[in-house]
């Protein structure tokens, strides 16, 4: 936490937070109290202008737009896929319902890239019908299948093929995707990428349009990207020798790092972007081929910081720990937890709290924030230093949750899935609604 727990860390939480002379937290002049009221807590918060400056400022660093393709697997709902069109980014979609919400949104097709490990032959078909930029092989029978599709449908669908590259890109074993032992893509160093591309190229219904690699999540240098982009082209350099064709493309993904404590830095998203452009055209050059246009993946660094969690202080009381170190913690349980921020079980990450009704004036001391959900695992907060002076029925706003909780919420212990607004300008409006005890009892089977 930053010194004064009051204060709001300006590069953790949305670009337009403030705490107001009263002590209350808005969020582009809107008052977290009063949309709690109306909608209810757990209640996300999302600051639309904090989204948009942040697609316009991953636009500019990569050169314009058609580079950035919104991942929108860490949040999509129509609203978001609306901004993304409305800002010219591309978007990737990771299922068919993922496409389906896009489609839905009336996002262009012709700027939609399909991912998956394992696609059925309905998203396959979707695809192929739609019309999508590209399709993302992820395996050799998936290439054979899509093949077959698309000659049935009597087009010829671009497409690029997920190659690991080998790279360890220094991040949780959980979101770190471009080593070989792990579920996607095709293996470089085997040659199974080059046999993949040679297949590729001889299918009658595919475009080999470029390849494609990821190498994590929460990556906060260039280092990774820029050695999978030079394991990559080589192969791209194979393939021109070999086969005598150069590939236009190259989707080098996402996963840039954000910060979620005010002691950690924010990306240089510009200086990041320069040395993966850079590299990608030194390594062209070395291998005397044309360097491919250069797409990337962002979804987390997009979104996440762009909105908060506003939850409701239950009970607070303290807890005798038996340990001579710490004899006492104070526990304080909010109305959400698990079902609605599942990072901290999964990968236990840490996020920046601050009480947004009033200012607090309490000291320090040593906490742990829970949620409801019958689990000792239900932590949000493992051991943070909070002020002593939280109480039932204070609010506190989570920073930094835009991307990958709604998205992996659950109904555990019957939780219903929380509404989510947007902010702008003094005016607000509600995304997804708060989901009832009606809509869980609407999938039972009389």
């Amino acid at each position: 936490m930053s010194t004064d727990f009051n204060d709001l860390p300006a590069h953790v939480w949305p670009r337009n937070a403030k705490r107001e002379e009263d002590g209350v937290v808005t969020i582009a002049g809107v008052p977290l109290p009063e949309l709690a009221e109306e909608f209810g807590t757990p209640l996300y918060v999302f600051d639309e202008d904090d989204f948009r400056s942040r697609c316009h400022d991953m636009a500019d660093a990569f050169g314009g737009p058609e580079h950035v393709h919104y991942a929108s697997k860490a949040f999509i709902s129509k609203k978001v896929v609306q901004w993304v069109n409305e800002e010219g980014l591309f978007l990737d979609v990771a299922s068919i319902n993922e496409l389906r919400i896009a489609l839905a949104a009336e996002f262009p097709p012709q700027r939609i890239t399909a991912h998956g490990n394992n696609k059925g032959e309905d998203y396959l078909r979707l695809c192929v019908e739609q019309g999508v930029a590209h399709v993302v092989l992820d395996n050799e029978s998936e290439l054979e299948n899509l093949n077959r599709i698309a000659g049935e449908a009597g087009r010829v669908q671009p497409v690029m093929i997920r190659v690991k590259p080998g790279v360890d890109a220094h991040t949780h074993e959980f979101i770190a995707t471009a080593h070989e032992d792990q579920k996607f893509g095709i293996s470089l160093a085997t040659g199974a990428a080059f046999n993949a591309a040679k297949h590729c190229l001889g299918a009658e219904y595919l475009q080999l349009v470029g390849l494609h690699c990821h190498v994590g999540s929460q990556v906060f240098n260039a280092e990774g990207f820029k050695l999978a982009a030079e394991r990559i082209l080589g192969l791209y350099a194979q393939i021109h020798t070999e086969l005598g064709v150069n590939l236009p493309e190259l989707d080098l993904g996402g996963g840039f790092g954000i910060p979620y404590m005010p002691y950690e830095e924010a990306l240089d998203i510009e200086g990041v972007a320069q040395d993966m452009l850079g590299a990608v055209d030194d390594m062209a050059r070395k291998l005397s081929i044309p360097a491919p246009f250069l797409l990337v993946e962002p979804g987390r660094s997009l979104v996440a910081g762009s909105a908060v969690t506003v939850y409701r202080v239950g009970t607070v009381k303290d807890v005798e720990t038996g340990k001579a170190e710490l004899p006492v913690r104070r526990y304080l349980a909010v109305d959400g937890g698990m079902s609605d921020n599942i990072r901290p079980a999964l990968y236990g990450s840490e996020y920046d709290m601050r009480v947004v009704n009033r200012e607090t004036e309490g000291s320090l001391v040593d906490s742990r924030v829970v949620g409801f959900h019958c689990e000792s695992g239900d932590i949000l907060l493992d051991e943070p230093q909070l002020p002593a002076d939280i109480v039932p029925g204070d609010l506190v706003a989570f920073a930094a949750t835009g991307a990958y909780q709604y998205m992996m919420s659950s109904r555990y212990n019957g939780a219903v899935r929380p509404a989510v607004v947007a902010v702008r300008a003094g005016v607000t409006q509600p995304m997804l609604r708060r989901e009832t005890i009606e809509d869980l009892l609407s999938l039972e089977v009389e």
